[in-house]
């Protein structure tokens, strides 16, 4: 996993998390499934799977939700919890390092209580070999002694349910993804959407936004919500300093102008990785060697961070000589298209 440079940690358009975003998520996560906006397919599923659930008087069956960061899979994930009526305990995968600590976390665990491991993913292979008959026999091996008088005590767990969610699905192993009862893909929020998530969360944060600025701020959010928020946490900022508490479509537009956020969402970082395919490397295909020396960033950095939502919208394209942009980014730069190109 890349580590993120400075720049792409300060991003205000980045969608993942920042160690300021927790309280800001906590604040605005929704409460029930009426409340959460967007993904649809996803909840009505939800509400089939954990009503028969219920009717049962069994726990859920383990759920897995991956997708890009920012589109509110650990919102989903505790709002599972609340709809069953059951606790959650929280957890990542990176900070289970030994079989003592799950054992530790399993053994706490009542009857339908909800497990969830963020970043699932980068669990060990170890750990992951323990969470095998926890998730299907709701039991807990483990080897007391070494060596030829090492013996195995199986302790019985409660009926549990692990939530996983991964932004990498590619790096789950085939053991661990078979073991979920159900898999959810979450998907980029439509404009609307994210406009509605706008709306919802400055009425929790009490502040007035306008219309044509709530709709100016969907379309730079990257169709994150998270991305979302967090612009709307600047407005706010920029509203009480400059304006009289209220964020009109004026005043949004030029904050985010001050911001060096664009009309599609893109930031300093996202157009100089354009512009420098476009100048140094007459549009590509350029090497991700060569762009990352050239703009100052690691090649993990662009790859993981920088590329996937310029891809998305269709300003980049990656292909076996290097990357080469599309005339779209041409046009967005305001930068005429070579001929013969």
């Amino acid at each position: 996993m890349a580590k993120l440079t400075d720049n792409a940690q300060e991003r205000v358009v980045s969608m993942k998390e920042r160690p300021e975003d927790r309280s800001l998520d906590a604040q605005l996560r929704p409460q029930t499934l009426e409340e959460y906006v967007g993904q649809e397919r996803i909840k009505e599923n939800l509400k089939v799977f954990m009503s028969a659930a219920k009717k049962r008087k069994e726990p859920l069956e383990h759920v897995l939700l991956y997708g890009p960061p920012g589109l509110g899979k650990t919102s989903l994930a505790h709002i599972i919890a609340r709809e069953m009526g059951v606790n959650i305990r929280v957890t990542s995968g990176p900070a289970i390092e030994r079989a003592g600590d799950l054992a530790a976390i399993l053994t706490n665990l009542s009857d339908g209580d909800i497990l969830f491991i963020d970043e699932i993913h980068r669990l060990n292979k170890v750990i992951e070999e323990v969470l095998y008959p926890a998730m299907e026999d709701y039991a807990l091996d483990i080897v007391l002694g070494k060596g030829p008088s090492a013996r195995t005590l199986r302790l019985d767990l409660p009926k549990f349910t692990l939530v996983g969610a991964t932004t990498r699905l590619s790096l789950l192993s085939s053991p661990l993804r078979d073991r979920f009862g159900s898999t959810f893909r979450l998907d980029f929020y439509t404009h609307d959407e994210i406009e509605r998530v706008v709306r919802r969360s400055a009425r929790i944060l009490d502040v007035s936004i306008a219309l044509d600025a709530a709709g100016a701020l969907a379309q730079r959010a990257r169709r994150t919500p998270r991305v979302a928020n967090r612009l709307l946490k600047r407005l706010r900022d920029f509203a009480q300093v400059k304006g009289d508490g209220s964020i009109t479509g004026v005043l949004a537009l030029e904050a985010l102008h001050m911001l060096e956020v664009d009309a599609l969402g893109l930031d300093e970082i996202d157009r100089r990785i354009l512009a420098v395919i476009i100048e140094k490397f007459k549009g590509g295909p350029a090497g991700l060697n060569a762009i990352a020396a050239a703009v100052a960033e690691e090649m993990e950095t662009i790859e993981e961070v920088y590329e996937p939502y310029l891809m998305q919208i269709g300003f980049l394209q990656r292909t076996p000589r290097g990357r080469s942009v599309t005339d779209s980014a041409y046009q967005h730069l305001g930068v005429a298209i070579p001929k013969g190109a």
